[in-house]
């Protein structure tokens, strides 16, 4: 009798704790200036948006192709793509930091590393950290490291932050599907 009680307050805990686990980012209130007072209209601007549910695209056995990978954020994409050609030392989506490895063009004793922080996945100007660091070397043993000063990191930030606007809007488009009313959807 007292295992049952506790696998059922094990099983009914689960499910609270999945419940919750399962709501993206809290509750977040939303400004109604944005959202027409129609349910009808609201729901068009959803679907039309890419951010309706369907049961049937949830259990269809094809799949939708929605995935949160790091792919999808714009911000993310860009600052890998703006930076490809270096090799890459550390990335970690989760943690939101990308660090190249050392990098010269020449035979020359100075090579730079990048280490690029994302503050937030929004695409705006404060939404990066980037330092890029110089390597001046004598020797193997005698390098010497230090911030590198110059135009480089507003030019980087200023070339990441433009081509995640320009997929953001490439995402948008690939998102939007026509509205067909509630009536066409029971078909």
């Amino acid at each position: 009798m007292i295992l049952l009680k506790i696998l059922k307050i094990t099983i009914l805990m689960a499910l609270v704790s999945f419940t919750l686990s399962s709501c993206k980012g809290g509750f977040k209130g939303a400004d109604a200036r944005k959202y027409p007072p129609n349910p009808e209209e609201r729901v068009k601007k959803n679907i039309e948006e890419g951010r309706g549910f369907r049961l049937s695209d949830s259990f269809s056995m094809g799949g939708s192709g929605n995935f949160e990978f790091a792919s999808s954020n714009p911000l993310w994409r860009a600052t890998l793509d703006s930076i490809s050609f270096m090799p890459l030392a550390s990335v970690n989506y989760g943690g939101g930091i990308i660090i190249t490895d050392w990098y010269s063009t020449n035979d020359t004793d100075e090579s730079i590393k990048i280490s690029v922080r994302f503050l937030t996945n929004e695409i705006r100007s404060d939404a990066l950290d980037i330092k890029i660091f110089s390597r001046k070397c004598k020797t193997a043993s005698n390098c010497i490291i230090s911030e590198k000063p110059g135009k480089i990191v507003p030019e980087l930030e200023l070339k990441i932050l433009r081509t995640a606007s320009i997929y953001a809007k490439q995402q948008k488009v690939k998102n939007f599907r026509p509205y067909k009313g509630f009536d066409n959807e029971r078909d």
